[in-house]
């Protein structure tokens, strides 16, 4: 039986900074990093490949905490990990001591996520198959084995998550099919980091229309004059049909309900980066209004559950939802936000959160929340029932390589892909196994440093 024997951890580091790539308002000089673990078994042909993600200073004290957790596993055998993922997933959070600096936050939490993401990747690769695909397969026994219900069984038990993934069972083959055909819709973000000047924002979303997308998030909260100005700016483009080809056929209806789509089916976004208190929140993103922003995204700290829903409630009258989840600690974190109605959008991070084992607990909590929201008919204006959207955050090296895994592939344009571990895996998983739906879903997608992967996202535009 294959044994783990050792492991090696990397301090990965871009200079992001030098071009304001991944600027936002709360981090305005950032250099992206990756803080990996490769963990090497008793068979040469058998390596399992984890990462979480940071922005430069500190990527360092990440990789000695993924040493303390990977000590942990030094000496176990696959298969009894694999066997029950999340019992091993509460293994690697039960060392009392390394409990005591987190506890199941912070960096102790972001080292965990890496050691679960390399135990899943060798999961994945002595089966043969992707990770998205590993886990499709699982039955539903096997799906609530490899998550963790501690903190969250009083808003969903084992038994409940496996009604609801039985529920499932019944068109998933149809479901991966269909994905696999037409790909998962994406969303760009690298069109509007803050410190890009006019003329690059202009550049690069008329590029992003070129490469078929129709919806695009811009960074705000640094200056309100600026902001106002890009979001008018990127809304002309976006706006005017004379930038789409002939061909050009936008979204359809249900998968832009509520979005606050303009004429030609695109959709703008905005995110804050935590900047704002939640007074300042309501009132920027009010001035704001005019640039009919689907949601404002981080719009205060992350920690503040009754914050967000403040800001939630204060927007929905101007038909403005509120995104939250990078910077979410835990499955506590979510639970509270849905609790709360704080969030219209769930941004799971697989490297934030500890590992896809974290992740698929927050999939299952997401998908017993639904939003009731209007629709308007030729006739009149009914409230129509939605799942909450899972819309994995992305926006960072390494986490589009992530979340693929974890909702699938990519369609308007469509991203596909091809090794073991990947951040869409999210996606995937949410659409065949758990919610059964894309519709509304569509996933992060940067263009940044691609080139140091050995598999990356393939972007198919299918509009």
């Amino acid at each position: 039986m294959t044994v783990i024997t050792s492991f090696a951890t990397h301090d990965v580091r871009f200079p992001t900074n030098l071009t304001g790539d991944g600027s936002d308002a709360m981090n305005f000089d950032c250099d992206y990093s990756a803080a990996t673990i490769t963990i090497y078994t008793d068979s040469n042909l058998l390596t399992g490949h984890g990462m979480t993600f940071t922005i430069g200073r500190g990527n360092n004290i990440v990789c000695e905490a993924i040493k303390a957790v990977a000590e942990r596993i030094i000496g176990k055998k696959l298969e009894d990990l694999f066997a029950d993922m999340g019992n091993t997933w509460d293994y690697l959070v039960g060392d009392p001591q390394l409990r005591w600096i987190g506890p199941e936050k912070g960096v102790i939490h972001l080292a965990t996520a890496a050691v679960d993401n390399a135990i899943w990747d060798l999961f994945a690769k002595s089966r043969g198959k992707p990770l998205w695909k590993l886990i499709a397969d699982m039955s539903p026994e096997e799906f609530v084995r490899s998550t963790t219900f501690r903190y969250i069984s009083d808003v969903i038990t084992p038994e409940e998550a496996l009604q609801m993934l039985r529920e499932k069972q019944s068109g998933k083959a149809e479901r991966e099919e269909l994905v696999r055909q037409i790909g998962y819709p994406a969303y760009i973000t690298s069109a509007g980091w803050l410190r890009y000047d006019d003329a690059k924002v202009a550049r690069l979303t008329k590029e992003a229309i070129a490469s078929g997308f129709t919806h695009f998030k811009m960074k705000v909260g640094a200056d309100f004059e600026t902001d106002l100005r890009r979001a008018k700016l990127i809304r002309s483009i976006i706006d005017d049909p004379a930038s789409f080809p002939p061909s050009y056929k936008p979204s359809s209806p249900g998968s832009l309900a509520n979005k606050n789509a303009g004429p030609t089916g695109c959709v703008l976004m905005m995110d804050a980066n935590q900047v704002w208190d939640v007074k300042e929140a309501i009132e920027w993103t009010q001035g704001l209004a005019e640039a009919k922003p689907w949601f404002i995204e981080e719009p205060t700290a992350p920690d503040d559950i009754l914050g967000h829903a403040a800001i939630r409630k204060a927007l929905k009258p101007l038909n403005i939802g509120v995104a939250t989840g990078e910077h979410a600690h835990n499955r506590m974190t979510f639970k509270q936000l849905l609790q709360a109605e704080a969030i219209d959008v769930c941004q799971i991070d697989a490297c934030r959160l500890a590992g896809v084992s974290e992740v698929l607990s927050v999939l299952l909590m997401a998908s017993k929340y639904v939003r009731f929201l209007p629709t308007r008919s030729s006739v009149m204006l009914t409230l129509s029932r939605y799942k909450i959207p899972i819309c994995p955050h992305a926006g960072g090296v390494g986490l589009c390589e992530h979340a693929l895994h974890l909702r699938f592939v990519v369609s308007i344009p469509t991203i596909t892909q091809h090794n073991a571990l990947n951040p869409y895996s999210t996606s995937l998983i949410d659409y065949i196994v758990v919610s059964g739906t894309m519709e509304r879903n569509v996933l992060e997608v940067r263009k940044l440093y691609v080139e140091v992967f050995t598999y990356v996202l393939n972007l198919d535009a299918v509009c």
